[in-house]
């Protein structure tokens, strides 16, 4: 086996005895409240444990030992503030599906009216995730907390921790705000938002703050601090820009979405902002007030995917994909850590960039 097997093997385990604990301990509240664990247990199974690894990884390549249980429980920590993301972005985006089966929200409004219960079953839904995603929340944190002096208050690794969070809410707030207020603002400046955006929604959570942590963790220099910065930063934005992509161009059998999801959900991304910037007026003007019609048909999703291709927002975008990628693959070899380490980041790298799904 792998360390790196060895390393998921653990993080799963992990998680679900940590939740097995909290099942047993919400039950003795009231047997009601079960779906919450349960919602909470579907999500942090499986998943490509990417925020977990990059945090392992950067551990490792600052001298921390592959059997400390406690970088096992820095990526439980990880993955649960990662479960508890998705539950609050699917409400926000109004998004039914999550890894090809209905999200939080939906999981509780099909429960709802399964179980013929009065009022609005669509409420029902969102408020009952919404608390989900809360208690992720904090189980996250009572994770984190169990690693002990090294994650304390004061700590490099709690500073992270902290900022990462505050970040990723400051960049959903962003996120939102754009759908709303794109439509009305200087265009000229949609990509630079878009960019802006993603790197604090979604880069630093998903590959730069992990891999610091695990450093931090593991005591490493500021030096080294900087180095895994320079690599994940670019990494994460262009793991993000693929996400984007496939959000309008991916298939649905791969993605586990519905093609044009996030067309529906009125996402002002950076392959958008291209389009907007970079089509024919008219076009400009269609993508401006289609974008975010949940009732975005077929023949709506081909038109804009034409647009889009055809004013080249796809190639400004493949080619921001490419150039972001050279920066994190030339960092990476700057890197001062051991070989096995240097092999497995490069190797997530390879894998964020060029994924399907």
């Amino acid at each position: 086996m792998s360390e790196q097997t060895q390393f998921i093997n653990g993080v799963a385990g992990k998680l679900n005895e940590f939740v097995s604990e909290k099942q047993a301990l919400m039950a003795t509240v009231s047997p009601d409240v079960a779906p919450l664990i349960g919602s909470i247990s579907s999500l942090v199974t499986g998943g490509k444990r990417l925020r977990a690894l990059m945090c392992y990884w950067g551990w490792r390549g600052a001298g921390g030992s592959a059997n400390d249980p406690g970088i096992v429980t820095a990526g439980c920590a990880l993955e649960l503030f990662q479960a508890a993301a998705l539950i609050h972005d699917d409400i926000i985006d109004r998004s039914d599906t999550r890894r090809g089966g209905p999200s939080v929200h939906k999981r509780f409004s099909q429960l709802h009216e399964m179980n013929g219960w009065a009022l609005d079953n669509e409420r029902f839904g969102h408020a009952a995730a919404i608390l989900t995603g809360d208690l992720c929340l904090s189980f996250s944190e009572e994770s984190f907390t169990e690693i002990g002096s090294r994650a304390a208050s004061g700590s490099k690794a709690r500073q992270i921790f902290n900022l990462m969070r505050a970040e990723v809410m400051a960049g959903q707030y962003l996120d939102i705000l754009e759908e709303v207020a794109g439509p009305v603002r200087d265009k000229a400046g949609s990509v630079d938002r878009a960019k802006s955006i993603i790197r604090y929604k979604s880069a630093k959570y998903s590959t730069e703050h992990p891999l610091a942590l695990g450093g931090a963790l593991a005591g490493a220099p500021e030096g080294l601090l900087k180095g895994y910065s320079d690599f994940a930063l670019p990494l994460g934005e262009a793991f993000q820009l693929r996400d984007d992509v496939l959000g309008v161009f991916g298939d649905p059998e791969t993605t586990g979405k519905p093609a044009g999801d996030d067309l529906r959900e009125g996402k002002r991304t950076v392959l958008v902002g291209f389009a907007i910037n970079q089509a024919q007026e008219a076009d400009a003007a269609y993508l401006d007030r289609i974008l975010g019609d949940p009732d975005l048909g077929e023949d709506d999703v081909t038109r804009i995917r034409t647009i889009i291709v055809e004013c080249g927002a796809l190639d400004a975008t493949e080619s921001l994909i490419a150039e972001l990628s050279n920066n994190a693959f030339d960092a990476l070899e700057t890197l001062p850590v051991e070989e096995l380490p240097l092999m497995a980041l490069r190797q997530l790298a390879e894998a964020a960039v060029s994924r399907a799904a």
